[in-house]
């Protein structure tokens, strides 16, 4: 740095004996005050990965969002480089930062990346939080990365769908379709993504299974309720005629996720059957006789689906059902 930086309002506290400050400053100064330690310095004590480019561009777009574009502080080490000057005696704790020299980013270099581009692309300026340490040495600043990167763990793909499910369709769908008690996948489902004994469905799963059942165009277009309602009426149709199959997760291979899949392809097909035979009202009458074709599908965990995996698995055992139960013209 040529010269020192004032950095004002800023909160001086202390986490676990180390000092810290909270606070806010310009992306121009985030950009001049910090540093990032690639993993192969010459120093042998850098840690940081390759930037993702990416990852900054996707935070960028994100930023572009404008005021309900919220982000996390990122991570400082100052290494002694900042200065605190509390105001007044009165508030001990509130002041200005005299920096002297650049901080490292311990947490957000692709939060930083993104708001280069972003505020390049722009040409506008955007606060940016941050908590920064007042001193670590290095093989604390080593350590704390690492417990940030390997301890943390994301809230995972099933509840990130239920957060989003009054403003997405199929996230709302796959909640009901296991927060109902009319539902065959009330008792074996998961919202939140971890699996317990008996129930091993999550709503990631059931978004995949919902995108699959309504891609035909004669179903797409409905709205939410009535592709619920479809949903329903298949999935328990299904429920009704393999019920012990159903039930015995163990023993059957029917509500593993490679078969659930499966029947969701195949479910398209029947829907839009149903749909061109009923000019858009509700065949349940159709659904149920076509489900009741699949009778003699070996459903049993060492059987002929035993080696079922993936995707080819869903789509070789779809279309193996669909050539049973879908009449020809």
């Amino acid at each position: 740095m040529m010269q020192q930086h004032v950095i004002e309002n800023v909160l001086q506290s202390k986490m676990r004996g180390k000092v810290i400050y909270l606070g806010n400053v310009t992306a121009t100064s985030v950009l001049q005050l910090t540093y990032v330690k690639p993993f192969d310095h010459p120093s042998g004590k850098g840690y940081q990965r390759p930037v993702d480019s990416k990852r900054c561009n996707d935070f960028a777009l994100y930023l572009s969002k404008g005021e309900d574009a919220l982000f996390a502080p990122i991570m400082l080490n100052a290494e002694s480089h900042w200065e605190f000057n509390a105001y007044d005696k009165a508030r001990p704790h509130l002041g200005r930062l005299i920096c002297k020299g650049k901080a490292s980013i311990m947490d957000g270099q692709h939060r930083v990346g993104g708001i280069k581009r972003y505020t390049q692309d722009t040409n506008s300026e955007i606060n940016v939080p941050f908590l920064a340490y007042h001193y670590l040495d290095e093989d604390e600043e080593i350590h704390l990365f690492d417990i940030i990167n390997t301890m943390a763990k994301g809230i995972g793909t099933s509840l990130s769908k239920y957060l989003h499910r009054n403003t997405d369709d199929f996230s709302w769908i796959a909640t009901q379709l296991i927060t109902r008690g009319d539902s065959p996948f009330h008792f074996i489902g998961t919202l939140t993504g971890k699996r317990s004994s008996g129930r091993h469905v999550t709503l990631q799963n059931l978004y995949k299974v919902i995108e699959l059942l309504t891609k035909s165009e004669a179903v797409m277009h409905l709205n939410k309720e009535t592709k619920l309602t479809w949903s329903l009426m298949y999935f328990n149709a299904i429920k009704e005629q393999f019920n012990t199959e159903w039930l015995s997760y163990k023993e059957y291979r029917l509500t593993h996720i490679v078969c659930l899949n499966a029947l969701a392809i195949v479910g398209a097909e029947i829907l839009k059957e149903a749909t061109s035979r009923q000019r858009g009202n509700m065949g349940y009458a159709f659904i149920e006789k076509s489900v009741r074709r699949m009778k003699n599908t070996e459903w049993s965990a060492e059987g002929p689906l035993k080696y079922l995996k993936g995707v080819s698995g869903s789509r070789m055992l779809a279309q193996d059902l669909i050539s049973e139960i879908i009449p020809t013209k």
